[in-house]
């Protein structure tokens, strides 16, 4: 089967599934509906590369592309736009930004090309605003907001010209959420706890901004970071149960010994 046949396939059960005699539960989906699922299903893709695992990454790679054909349909039955234009200004978006390869622009790194794709992009009709911040969108998750509103201002120029000046400010946050906890501390108000609040933010997006100086994606590495938690904290769980000991603060320290212990594990 070719791959315009596996699509249209697709795109035939998804109409079936929609239709007045088709399921109840596809009926009553919205483009509002399956945001979550389409997060979802894209975290749960990452799981699968990371843990290298073909099949799974197949599987949850149609996940994805089934929810983003479903989006896709239900705009079409509401007259908006139709699956094959969605398909074909997707094309032709790669090959105008795609210059160095389609047209008579030249490329000779990755970072040529991507200057080529950023020049092309910003010639494109209603693209622009009053900063070269507004092209970041507002409706993604805040972590990888943080980053693309990063990326961006780099991009200008405006950024440290090494990594020590990176992990100095990251300190310097440190620094400030820990006088902003004492001042918390002495004196618990609204205002104090405000303060708090701001200063860690700042604090998470320095670090967020020293993933983007390292070219670390930080949703990727957090996601792995809470993985990595899950499996240590299964088996601090698993050995604690086996010597019939309850997790509780009045353990902490044989549950620290048996998280140290998971850390050794491969």
């Amino acid at each position: 089967m070719t791959h315009a046949e596996a699509f249209a396939k697709l795109c035939q059960v998804i109409t079936r599934l929609r239709a007045p005699d088709g399921c109840p539960w596809d009926r009553e989906q919205t483009p509002q509906s399956l945001r979550a699922d389409l997060i979802e299903e894209t975290f749960e893709c990452i799981e699968a590369i990371n843990e290298d695992d073909p099949e799974h990454i197949k599987e949850e790679l149609g996940d994805i592309i089934l929810n983003a054909a479903m989006i896709a349909a239900i705009f079409e039955e509401r007259g908006v736009f139709s699956v094959a234009q969605v398909l074909e200004d997707n094309a032709e978006k790669l090959i105008r930004r795609h210059s160095h390869v389609f047209g008579e622009e030249k490329a000779q790194n990755s970072q040529e090309a991507l200057a080529n794709w950023d020049k092309e992009k910003a010639r494109e009709k209603g693209r622009g605003g009053a900063s070269l911040l507004d092209g970041v969108s507002k409706g993604i998750p805040p972590l990888d907001r943080a980053w693309e509103l990063q990326k961006k201002a780099a991009k200008a120029g405006f950024d440290w010209p090494d990594l020590a000046g990176v992990i100095e400010k990251f300190q310097e946050e440190l620094e400030e959420v820990k006088a902003a906890e004492a001042a918390g501390s002495t004196k618990a108000t609204e205002a104090t706890f405000v303060d708090l609040e701001d200063e860690l933010g700042d604090l998470l997006f320095m670090g967020v901004n020293l993933c983007r100086y390292l070219g670390i994606a930080p949703s990727v590495a957090l996601h792995r970071a809470n993985l990595k938690f899950i499996k240590r904290f299964s088996y601090m769980e698993e050995r604690m149960k086996e010597k019939g000991q309850a997790l509780n603060a009045q353990n902490l320290a044989l549950m620290d010994s048996y998280w140290n212990e998971a850390k050794t594990r491969p």
